[in-house]
């Protein structure tokens, strides 16, 4: 790994410190992120947005995990929050999540998930020859969040719109779903 590659994953950690705690050599802190540069964007925003939500709590976030599975990333992390910002930081991952399956991981475009057995997400230009990954036309960026409210099932129906990086609920009857 070269050091312009690196450099951006040690001032990410550094300036989040609050988040990866690192105890001195940054690239030994726990959540090191083990991601493509051209996801450094998602992961910036993600950091961001995920310290508003522990400094107004007050409550206690450790980044234990960053790292690119099935094509998209996964961020793993502990901590004690209020359930309203365990909220806040469950949907900053989310939208970080989202974003990294519709992004490039080398160069930060706007890519799709490609590949056969080994799944990435990249643009045209870094494909490498791997084919993209059917997706039934309107469900693209659709995800489907289901949780329990007591022993009540709610189920979610959201597009990631990447323009404004932000969820959209969606009706799931004008996805060809019917709910139950």
């Amino acid at each position: 790994m070269s050091g312009g590659v690196q450099d951006w994953r040690v001032e990410l950690v550094r300036t989040y410190a609050d988040l990866f705690h690192p105890f001195g050599d940054p690239p030994r802190a726990e959540g090191w992120p083990c991601v493509g540069d051209g996801w450094r964007d998602l992961l910036e925003r993600a950091c961001k947005r995920i310290r508003a939500a522990v400094e107004a709590d007050g409550g206690t976030f450790h980044a234990t995990q960053i790292k690119e599975k099935y094509g998209s990333l996964r961020f793993y992390w502990h901590g004690s929050l209020s359930p309203e910002a365990d909220a806040k930081v469950e949907e900053a991952v989310d939208l970080a999540e989202a974003r990294s399956a519709c992004t490039c991981e080398v160069c930060g475009e706007e890519g799709r998930l490609r590949g056969d057995a080994w799944l990435t997400t990249r643009c045209a230009l870094h494909a490498e020859g791997r084919p993209a990954v059917a997706v039934r036309p309107g469900l693209e960026n659709v995800q489907i969040e289901e949780r329990y409210v007591g022993d009540r099932r709610v189920i979610r129906y959201r597009r990631y719109d990447r323009e404004h990086d932000r969820f959209v609920d969606v009706d799931p009857t004008s996805l060809g779903i019917e709910e139950e």
